[in-house]
């Protein structure tokens, strides 16, 4: 046992120097774990931000100004006065996503009871912002008519109050989420790239043939690639959790970043092995590459991540359950956003440990099989 956890050992080791020497991967790692996860908090696609917006003011009435103060930062521009003549020119040129038009006589045919008709342009090709601020715009014009109104005809009590309280992100940051799940994603996608790639280049290399002749076995070549690449990603995630999101983007993170590792850790024993069987069906980089993008963008739209798995279809939901990072997701959402420990999230930690073995255990068969066919 001594001698193959040597042979483990020093395999792994000479991964780690291989990598090393490997400025592009290098730099690939760093970049994933800073600039990348500095970028998804600040620049979040799905949430409104400094849209930029026109008004056309024919009222010039106290309500119409109100409308007007109610767009301010962060979620769009200081409104562009403009006129209905310089409307489509504007849109045209795409110096603003939205055009609001507020008509002659506004207030007072919403003081008579009338129902006037305020405009809005949308710049429809610019689909995160005109989905989400079309909704926003909608509550603001409604919201400042509505409470005008009421100030005017005389203040009316509502018979019931809604007491709001947000859980586990009490400020509402939009860069709470999208650093986190950054991390989430980047620790899947690097872990199976590493390791595919590390295969691949002692493929190209010749070098694997120099193992083939040394008294390894299969195995401990896997497991040196396991572990040597999985400990890569999961220093530079710890990294990244620590000094990047919780240092200098100041997100709260709620559980414990030790139960977090713990379960990276699970999640990696998995996806370095998915690694390791996909370099071992393709032939060049290229094809790994290709091939990654395959695998890589279903594991990560339908594990739960960005978009609530009870919202999927029910066959997604049921066969995602075999992919390791629909368990992933859900324990590292429960241990950084709500703070769950281990009586919560063991059932996705035995998920991982046993999903993890099936697919050391396929891939490993590979590797032989493949290893057999070069010798």
């Amino acid at each position: 046992m001594r001698g193959h956890l040597a042979n483990i050992y020093r395999l792994g080791v000479k991964e780690l120097w291989t990598l090393w020497r490997d400025p592009m991967m290098l730099l690939l790692v760093v970049f994933l774990f800073t600039v990348s996860i500095h970028t998804s908090a600040s620049s979040i696609p799905e949430t409104l931000n400094k849209a930029p917006i026109a008004i056309v003011d024919e009222d010039h009435s106290p309500l119409s100004q109100r409308i007007i103060d109610a767009f301010f930062p962060p979620q769009f521009l200081v409104p562009v006065l403009t006129s209905r003549e310089q409307v489509d020119r504007g849109l045209d040129a795409g110096d603003f996503t939205f055009a609001l038009t507020i008509p002659v006589n506004f207030q007072r045919d919403v003081l008579a009871g009338r129902q006037p008709q305020v405009q809005l342009n949308v710049d429809a090709t610019r689909m995160s912002q005109a989905f989400s601020g079309s909704g926003y715009i909608q509550q603001i014009v409604l919201g400042e008519v509505s409470s005008f109104v009421q100030r005017y005809r005389g203040n009316s009590t509502l018979p019931v109050e809604l007491a709001l309280r947000a859980r586990f992100n009490p400020t509402l940051n939009q860069g709470w989420f999208g650093s986190l799940m950054s991390i989430i994603n980047n620790v899947t996608m690097l872990s199976i790239l590493l390791t595919g790639a590390a295969l691949i280049r002692e493929r190209e290399h010749g070098t694997i043939e120099h193992l083939l002749v040394m008294p390894v076995t299969p195995a401990e070549i896997m497991l040196s690639k396991v572990w040597s690449m999985g400990l890569v990603v999961l220093v530079a995630a710890t990294f990244s959790l620590v000094f990047i999101v919780q240092g200098l983007l100041k997100v709260h993170i709620e559980g414990s970043i030790a139960l977090f590792v713990a379960a990276a850790a699970l999640h990696l024993f998995a996806t370095t092995s998915m690694g390791i069987f996909m370099a071992t069906v393709t032939r060049s980089m290229p094809q790994f590459a290709m091939l990654l993008i395959l695998v890589l963008l279903p594991l990560q739209m339908l594990s739960g991540g960005s978009t609530p798995r009870e919202s999927m279809p029910e066959f997604v939901q049921q066969i995602m359950l075999i992919a390791p990072t629909t368990h992933f997701v859900a324990a590292s959402q429960a241990i950084l956003y709500r703070g769950a420990g281990l009586l919560v999230v063991w059932p996705q930690l035995l998920a991982l440990l046993a999903i993890g073995s099936a697919l050391f255990a396929f891939s490993l068969r590979r590797f032989r099989k493949t290893i057999s066919q070069m010798a």
